[in-house]
């Protein structure tokens, strides 16, 4: 809800316009990285992709870059905060399985999340940028493919002219498909930065602020019920959205009811998610009630295997069976919970950032994601492996290294 509201009072598009009127072309992959992850922290992954690519596609004609050199950090940071952080449905169906600690999940997991994202984004976009050379001219402004590479059939150069054309024309469309899907919400104006930004990063202060009072102030105290409410995952996102129906829909010149039918909007999106976590869960039922995660701990007593490792593989398998992130952390968690019961606070956590990072592992074509990042980005099943399905495997290894790399210390 939040989300769709910041994408039809023009909220997100301004926070890309202001980062980006700062960046030069180098920096440019770093600032689309920042943008995605800012963007990602209200928005599920499917939503985020729909939002960001026509914005990626944009600046990489004015920029004249290729597309993988800003696409890929884009695609990494809304990724990234998907598996890894708070309050995304993943971590936290996780986190009350394993009953682990908000807080220290949510610190451990941007500690984790900045590192990942800076090797899986900007730095291995610039190997995919060699793999898979597509340029922004052979994407439309909606993110569908004027023509691919290998796949001609003796009309190049009648599609390059076309490709050209839409590179020369691709900025006024754009901008007039976002005046029109502003107008077309009641919005008369774009929200300034600071209000569209504060709108996002006030859920997650709100839950850092309590995961501070949790490890500062005694149980039971006035005030750290008092925080302990306010950064509730749900009251703190509920918080956020109605920051944003003053802060962005009022001050875009959207009405009561304009922000209202933007908020219902937002409700389908909401309910296939609740689905998804739901079909999970009950997955992860069957699994235990089978007896599944008794042998499953019975095995990694015997083997001595890492816990943090064994509930990565896990939700790896789980993930490359199902095509589905949530439904790997949540099943994951499930099954490796009772090896969870002997671990402190801090393990516990970095337990719950394991799963999530094995839930990324290789995408591949039983995952809608993989589909809607082929289709949005014009690619071959084979570039969409070599970019896409290799970003999500950098991703979920290097978040792993860091994840026992912290286990090891704390």
């Amino acid at each position: 809800m939040l989300g769709k509201l910041l994408a039809d009072s023009g909220g997100a598009n301004r926070i890309v316009d202001t980062i980006v009127d700062r960046v030069g072309p180098r920096t440019l992959p770093w600032a689309m990285a920042l943008i995605a992850a800012i963007i990602g922290l209200p928005m599920f992954f499917e939503i985020g992709v729909v939002i960001l690519v026509p914005i990626v596609v944009l600046v990489a004609r004015r920029t004249n870059v290729s597309l993988m050199l800003v696409g890929i950090p884009a695609l990494a940071g809304l990724s990234v905060l998907h598996g890894l952080v708070p309050p995304h449905p993943g971590p936290i169906t996780a986190i009350d399985f394993l009953r682990a600690d908000l807080g220290y999940t949510l610190i451990f997991g941007l500690i984790v999340a900045v590192p990942t994202l800076v090797v899986a984004g900007p730095l291995f976009g610039r190997v995919a940028d060699r793999w898979v050379p597509v340029h922004a001219d052979a994407v439309a402004a909606d993110g569908h493919a004027i023509h691919r590479a290998g796949e001609g059939d003796g009309t190049a150069g009648e599609s390059g002219g076309a490709a050209a054309e839409a590179q020369r024309s691709g900025g006024d469309d754009e901008e007039a498909r976002a005046a029109a899907t502003r107008a077309e919400a009641g919005a008369t104006r774009q929200p300034t930065f600071l209000l569209a930004i504060l709108s996002i990063v006030l859920p997650v202060v709100l839950m850092l602020v309590r995961a501070v009072g949790e490890l500062t102030l005694a149980e039971g105290s006035g005030t750290r019920t008092v925080l302990d409410f306010v950064g509730e995952p749900s009251f703190a996102l509920f918080v956020g959205v109605l920051v944003a129906m003053v802060a962005v829909g009022r001050t875009s010149g959207m009405d009561r009811g304009q922000v209202n039918a933007s908020l219902g909007a937002g409700l389908p999106g909401v309910a296939s998610i609740m689905l998804i976590v739901a079909a999970g869960g009950g997955f992860k039922q069957v699994l235990s009630d089978s007896g599944v995660a008794d042998v499953i701990g019975e095995l990694a007593k015997g083997s001595g295997i890492n816990v943090l490792l064994l509930g990565w593989l896990v939700a790896v398998g789980i993930r490359l069976a199902t095509g589905s992130a949530t439904v790997a952390t949540v099943t994951a968690a499930g099954i490796v919970a009772p090896l969870g019961a002997s671990l402190d606070p801090q393990h516990l956590a970095l337990l719950v950032l394991a799963i999530g990072a094995g839930s990324l592992f290789f995408s591949h074509v039983n995952d809608a994601g993989f589909w809607l990042v082929k289709e949005y980005f014009g690619l071959t099943v084979w570039q969409t492996i070599k970019s896409w399905s290799v970003m999500e495997t950098v991703i979920s290894v290097v978040a792993l290294l860091i994840v026992l790399l912290l286990g090891a210390v704390v």
